[in-house]
C-alpha cells in the first residue's frame, strides 16, 4: 500500500473541511493508497500546476472542495495542498501555492 506524505499546512486545511467532505478525501485518498486509478468526476489531472499532478474534486453542502496531488514519487502520495473552491476556474494563487507546496516537497 502506497504512504501518504501531507504538507502540515495542507493537512490542517483538509481537517478545518466539513466533516462529509473529509470522510470522501479520505476515501478517495484510501483508493489511491490501494493503487486504484481515479477519473473524472473525483480526480482530474493537473498540468498546470506541475506534470504528474492531479486533483480530488469533492463537492460539499456548501460548494467544492479540491485537494492537490502527486503520485510521481515511489510508494507515496504526496498531498500538498487543499482549498475551497469558490470560482469556476482554478484561482492563480491556487496553482501557484500548490506549485511551491510541492517544490518544498521534492
Amino acid at each position: 500500500m502506497n504512504k501518504i506524505v501531507w504538507n502540515k499546512k495542507t493537512l490542517k486545511e483538509v481537517q478545518g473541511f466539513p466533516d462529509i467532505v473529509k470522510k470522501e478525501v479520505g476515501y478517495l485518498l484510501f483508493k489511491l493508497q490501494k493503487g486504484e486509478s481515479l477519473a473524472m468526476p473525483h480526480s482530474k489531472p493537473m498540468p498546470s500546476v506541475g506534470k504528474g499532478c492531479h486533483e480530488l474534486r469533492v463537492k460539499g453542502e456548501d460548494g467544492a472542495y479540491r485537494v492537490f496531488y502527486f503520485l510521481k514519487v515511489e510508494d507515496q502520495i504526496l498531498v500538498f495542498h487543499a482549498f475551497q473552491k469558490k470560482t469556476q476556474k482554478t484561482p492563480l494563487k491556487d496553482i501557484e501555492q500548490g506549485q511551491k507546496n510541492l517544490k518544498d516537497m521534492l
